[in-house]
């Protein structure tokens, strides 16, 4: 036994010597940013990057390379929105920083002016009822919350008035709303992301504002009743479009039937490059088999990247990855995804398979002595990814790649997700942290 973990002590070693001294990920990061750009699902960027990563395994000799075709939603921001204050008491008319929320409807080439009530969540909406919402734009403004240490919790505590806010306020009869951005910190831009409606329910424009544009519009709105809002998009959905997951692989040589899946989303969001979301994602499981090429390690199993379309307005890569792997009966031990951004290593986060729940657990924690003089220390249940989450129900083991989560929330989703904001060293030692664990599993498997 001892032996066994001097070799994989070697091994992590040398993954990592590999990524920090010789890593491809932030040349790649790049390239993916600063050629291609913004990566909205059915634009033409989005198809750049398919055609990129299909390029870039190939050329990096992986044993084979192909595309899964998948229809993507499409929908277009149009020219830069509008939104301002036309009667405030204080200052007349103020223009705030906003931008529309992804899958809006637009306003007409009119806008909408209408007064603005505040709410904090849906109870508070409740309550106002038709009488005193009808005719109105409605403010959601609930911060996420500061306390939380973990900031994907504080995410998930405000994020629900982005996602389903503009069919709640429609159900009272309001005529747009505009959301608070998704951010910790005192910004000037706004955080887009995607909205849903409600089937039935009447389908009105909706925005976000930036958190220093909304704390002033809290304020106005507390002196004066009848403050009135004027917002203006162009957005539109247009026909579904054909789009690809990418897809590399190294074939396994014991065991090549058993698949450990690897993976990030190429699309991102219009208003940046995706450099955190979630190019880094994808740069750092490209490079995971690429550092196994380099250093000629011939994995046991088939060690797979897969690059998924259509995280961020539709899910539908993951839908279909999981899908065709259901078709073909492929067999996944695990699927490991990065979508959090390309900062410091933290740990993993996972579902096991429920079958064999307690071994998984045990397994993994007993690596932990091997990569805790990395900076992995957090090793939690739940976890994995939006993309990898449709395999779970097929009993595969998702994990999720854990960085330092306190930058994340300042780029997510904003213009400034630029590849200046990506630290090289965190970067590469994110791609080795991945690659030592997809190495531990194809050494030893998980059950």
């Amino acid at each position: 036994m001892a032996l066994a973990q001097s070799s994989d002590e070697l091994t992590i070693r040398k993954i990592y010597d590999k990524s920090l001294a010789e890593g491809q990920s932030y040349q790649m990061l790049d390239y993916l940013c600063h050629k291609i750009g913004a990566r909205l699902s059915g634009s033409p960027g989005a198809a750049a990057a398919v055609e990129w990563s299909r390029h870039v395994m190939e050329d990096s000799g992986f044993d084979s390379v192909w595309l899964q075709p998948v229809m993507v939603p499409h929908w277009v921001r149009g020219q830069k929105e509008i939104g301002r204050i036309i009667n405030s008491k204080k200052m007349g008319t103020v223009e705030l920083s906003v931008c529309a929320l992804g899958g809006s409807v637009g306003t007409g080439l009119e806008g909408v002016a209408a007064n603005v009530v505040e709410v904090k969540n849906f109870d508070e909406l409740k309550s106002l009822g038709t009488q005193k919402v009808k005719g109105k734009i409605v403010f959601f403004n609930r911060p996420m919350d500061p306390t939380q240490i973990q900031t994907f919790s504080a995410y998930g505590g405000a994020v629900n008035q982005r996602g389903s806010g503009a069919s709640e306020a429609a159900k009272y009869g309001a005529v747009g709303v505009i959301v608070r951005s998704m951010g910790v910190n005192q910004e000037d831009y706004p955080h887009t992301g995607g909205l849903r409606y409600e089937t039935g329910v009447p389908m009105i424009p909706a925005m976000a504002v930036s958190t220093k544009h909304a704390d002033l519009l809290s304020r106005l709105v507390k002196d004066d009743a009848g403050l009135s809002f004027y917002m203006e998009m162009h957005c539109q959905t247009l026909d579904e479009a054909p789009s690809f997951n990418v897809v590399g692989q190294i074939r396994g040589s014991e065991f090549p039937d058993e698949i450990i899946a690897v993976g990030g989303h190429l699309d991102s969001w219009d208003l940046g490059q995706g450099a955190h979301d979630d190019g880094a994602g994808c740069v750092q499981s490209i490079e995971v088999l690429r550092i196994f090429k380099v250093m000629g390690y011939k994995p046991k199993r088939t060690i797979r990247a897969v690059m998924f379309m259509n995280e961020e307005n539709g899910l539908r890569g993951g839908r279909k990855y999981a899908e065709l792997a259901r078709q073909n009966k492929e067999k996944h031990l695990a699927a490991i995804e990065s979508d959090r951004g390309g900062f410091t290593p933290r740990g993993f986060n996972f579902t096991p398979d429920s079958a064999h729940r307690e071994k998984i657990i045990s397994t993994i924690q007993g690596w932990k002595r091997l990569l805790e003089p990395y900076g992995l220390t957090e090793f939690s249940t739940p976890g994995g990814g939006a993309d990898i989450g449709p395999l779970a129900r097929d009993r595969v083991t998702v994990i999720g790649f854990i960085p330092d989560s306190q930058r994340y929330f300042n780029y997510h989703h904003t213009p400034v997700d630029t590849f200046d904001k990506v630290d090289k060293r965190e970067l590469e030692l994110g791609a080795a942290s991945m690659a030592a664990l997809v190495y531990l599993i194809d050494q030893h498997g998980l059950k």
